[in-house]
């Protein structure tokens, strides 16, 4: 629902599903098939679902536009072929800590997020559409539910100090249960967090820096790269295992062995490197090594 409200919702939303042609699906599509396009691929399957059941409900007649062999298979690449996946362009390890600086200086909703999900390493879609009776506050847990999780499989984030003492100056509005809403009380877009890293990077290009780009691809960094940087700060500044990262990102297990075996979330010790990335986002041992977690405190 959250990405067809986001994406379609703009282009199709006040149409009729008797009037959707393959050039409407088109418009809704084309902006994000290459930047983000596995969202985009999914959003399809989504666009191509609704009229196809609008079609069995008697509200439209003909082909499905949305359908993707022999039709918008001749007209957009590839998915594969366009896939960037998690390496979307990132802050780098260097620069992390003076980004992270300027966007705790920024006001508003869309900045009190991006924050949150820089702490968490989560996906965009997972803090925007966070709800406050997802999060105990007490335990410093976060339970994201299998419905809001790309692999369809419920996941538990530990917050860090950090993330707790922004989510507890959060204001509250009554009857609504999204911790970062919209300025008209629903779910915050996407585009608000792009716009966020966009500004950061323009303003400090103004100020004199070399702004936030990403140094592989010379793009400035996006929302989604933020989980690459956290992935890098595991590998090249800590001593953190790598199957911990993995479950903190809420990746799938490839190695069917692993997948096997691996029976819990690694809660405990994902809370210190939780806690440790936070400190390296503020300065704290930037330049040290980050022990592994050795035991209950």
């Amino acid at each position: 629902k959250m990405t067809l409200e986001t994406y379609a919702g703009p282009e199709l939303g006040p149409m009729l599903v008797s009037d959707i042609a393959v050039q409407d699906v088109l418009r809704a599509l084309e902006p994000i098939w290459r930047t983000k396009t596995e969202t985009a691929s999914r959003l399809r399957g989504r666009i191509e679902s609704v009229l196809a059941w609008a079609a069995v409900a008697g509200h439209r007649v003909g082909d499905n536009p949305a359908r993707w062999a022999g039709n918008l298979k001749e007209m957009l690449p590839a998915a594969a072929k366009v896939k960037d996946g998690d390496n979307q362009p990132a802050v780098q390890l260097d620069d992390v800590v003076r980004w992270f600086a300027a966007l705790r200086a920024r006001e508003g909703v869309g900045s009190r997020a991006l924050e949150f999900l820089t702490l968490t390493a989560c996906r965009s879609g997972e803090a925007r559409g966070a709800t406050w009776d997802e999060i105990d506050l007490e335990k410093s847990l976060w339970i994201v539910p299998s419905a809001r999780m790309k692999m369809d499989r419920e996941h538990r984030v530990p917050l860090s100090a950090g993330a707790v003492t922004l989510l507890k100056a959060l204001p509250r509005l009554a009857g609504n249960p999204l911790v970062f809403p919209a300025a008209k009380g629903g779910t915050l877009s996407d585009m608000t967090l792009s716009a966020t890293m966009k500004r950061l990077h323009e303003t400090d290009v103004k100020e004199g820096g070399v702004g936030f780009v990403d140094r592989a691809s010379k793009r400035p960094a996006v929302p989604h790269g933020l989980r690459s940087t956290f992935r890098d700060w595991i590998s090249e500044r800590t001593n953190f295992a790598g199957e911990m990262a993995e479950t903190a990102l809420a990746h799938k297990v490839s190695n069917a062995v692993e997948a096997a075996y691996r029976r819990g979330d690694m809660m405990e010790k994902r809370r210190q490197m939780m806690a440790a990335w936070a400190d390296f986002l503020g300065g704290r041992n930037a330049k040290g090594k980050v022990l592994p977690f050795q035991g209950r405190r």
